[in-house]
C-alpha cells in the first residue's frame, strides 16, 4: 500500500459515502466510517484489508463525537445530508452547524485536507430551509477551517439512489406521470464522478479553498426526465402537469407522513433549475470526465420494465 494515513468520512454509509469509501480503501488509507448507524458502516468492511476499514459512531451534532472521528486524521470528508426534516431544526442542525462543528475540530486536529459535500443553490439567503441551511453550512465551515474545499453536485445518480428509481417505480405503479415543474432545468452527475472528484479534491494542493459544482455532460428538463423514463420502463403513461397549487397542497398532507414523498421546501427547489453556473469551477477542473445518463441508468432502470425490453412512445398531456 502507498499510505497507512487515516481518512475519516462522515456519512461514509450512504449512499455517495459508499463509494468514496471504497476508493480511499483503495489507495490504502485506513478509513473511519463516521456514522450513526455502524451496522450499515460494518457492512463496507469487506472493501478494504483486515482492520482497514473502522466503523465509527458519530454524529455531525455532536461535538465530542466529532473531536474523536476526526482525532489522527490526514483527511475529512464531509457527506452528511437530509433531504427533509424528521424533526424541525433538523437541517439547522445537520447541513447549517454539522460543517462548522466538523471544521473546528478538524483544524484544532490538524487535519490536513478536509472536503464538504454541499449542493448546487446552496445560499444563506434561500427561501429553502434546504438551500438556505446548506449555504449557511458552507459559512460556517469556511470561518472554521478556509482551506476545506466545498463539492456542490446536481441530482446524483447511480444504481441506488433516490431519483431515477423513484420516478421509475412510479412509472411501473401509477397511471400517470405526474410533473411539478417541469421546465425546470437539472444537471445530473454519476456517484462514480462524484465521489472522483472527492479524491482529486483531498489530493489536489489546488483544490483547497476552493468550491466546485458538479453536473453531469447534459443539462435536461425535468418533464423530458420523466419521458425518458417512460421510455426506458417501457410505461405508457400520460405526462400530466400538476398545477403549484396543488402541488402544495398535497405536499402538505405527504410531509407529514412516514417517509417524507414530497415537502413544501422541496417544492421551492424545484422551482429553481439545478445546473452548474457558467462561471463556476466543475468536474473537469478536477480532472473528471462527466458520464452520460444514458451510460448508466438504463441497465438499473430495467427491473420496472414489465416483459422483454422493447420500449414504448408516451403521450404528453
Amino acid at each position: 500500500m502507498a499510505t497507512r494515513s487515516v481518512a475519516t468520512v462522515f456519512g461514509g454509509s450512504g449512499f455517495i459515502g459508499r463509494h468514496v469509501v471504497k476508493r480511499l480503501a483503495e489507495a490504502g488509507h485506513i478509513v473511519r466510517v463516521a456514522a450513526r448507524d455502524t451496522e450499515r458502516a460494518r457492512q463496507l468492511t469487506p472493501m478494504g484489508a483486515v482492520g482497514q476499514i473502522v466503523p465509527l459512531y458519530a454524529s455531525v451534532t455532536d461535538r465530542a463525537l466529532i473531536e474523536r472521528a476526526v482525532e489522527g486524521a490526514e483527511w475529512v470528508v464531509n457527506l452528511v445530508g437530509i433531504l427533509a426534516e424528521r424533526r424541525p431544526g433538523d437541517f439547522q442542525r445537520i447541513h447549517a452547524e454539522g460543517p462548522g462543528l466538523i471544521g473546528a475540530a478538524s483544524a484544532a486536529a490538524g487535519v490536513a485536507r478536509l472536503v464538504h459535500l454541499s449542493a448546487i443553490g446552496a445560499d444563506p439567503d434561500s427561501r429553502s430551509l434546504y438551500a438556505r441551511s446548506k449555504g449557511q453550512g458552507e459559512q460556517a465551515l469556511r470561518s472554521a477551517f478556509p482551506a476545506a474545499t466545498i463539492l456542490r453536485p446536481s441530482v446524483v445518480f447511480g444504481p441506488e439512489d433516490n431519483f431515477f428509481n423513484r420516478f421509475g417505480a412510479l412509472a411501473a405503479m401509477s397511471p400517470v406521470m405526474p410533473v411539478i415543474a417541469g421546465a425546470t432545468r437539472m444537471q445530473p452527475v454519476f456517484v462514480g464522478d462524484v465521489a472522483d472528484a472527492v479524491m482529486a479534491a483531498l489530493r489536489r494542493p489546488d483544490a483547497a479553498g476552493r468550491t466546485y459544482e458538479l453536473g453531469g455532460p447534459v443539462v435536461l428538463a425535468f418533464r423530458d426526465i420523466l419521458a425518458w423514463i417512460l421510455g426506458q420502463t417501457g410505461r405508457r403513461r400520460p405526462l400530466v402537469r400538476v398545477p403549484m397549487g396543488l402541488a402544495r397542497l398535497q405536499a402538505a398532507v405527504l410531509e407529514r407522513l412516514p417517509g417524507r414523498l414530497l415537502t413544501r421546501d422541496q417544492l421551492l427547489l424545484l422551482q429553481r433549475d439545478n445546473v452548474v453556473a457558467p462561471d463556476a469551477l466543475t468536474l473537469r477542473d478536477l480532472g473528471v470526465t462527466p458520464t452520460p445518463v444514458d451510460l448508466v441508468v438504463p441497465q438499473y432502470l430495467q427491473r420496472f420494465r414489465r416483459g422483454g425490453t422493447r420500449r414504448e412512445e408516451y403521450v404528453v398531456l
